[in-house]
């Protein structure tokens, strides 16, 4: 895990890329529906801690964060093994890709 943060539109993109709803990313990164709600729409800047923590799981889903180097910030779902889908309430260290 990155101590990065991440922007409220890798946050949506991440999500969207995942088709992961607010209330699983909320739930599997220990913040409220509401906290992730209004960081997504830019409506206020969580605390650092709750964004690593939402980075956390999206990053556990699958998803890795692009930094901008010039082309603008982004992400991208990790290459998986043909076949190899796990669902993310059932991710944990031992099957963490």
């Amino acid at each position: 895990m990155s101590d990065k943060l991440i922007s409220a539109e890798q946050c949506r993109m991440a999500r969207a890329g995942l088709r992961l709803t607010a209330g699983a990313l909320a739930d599997h990164a220990k913040v409220s529906k509401v906290t992730l709600s209004d960081f997504e729409k830019g409506k206020r800047s969580p605390h650092p801690r709750t964004v690593a923590a939402i980075r956390a799981a999206l990053e556990a889903a699958g998803v890795e964060f692009i930094d901008d180097v010039g082309g603008g910030a982004g992400v991208r779902l990790k290459k998986r093994a043909l076949g190899a889908t796990i669902s993310l309430e059932d991710l944990n260290a031992e099957n963490d890709f």
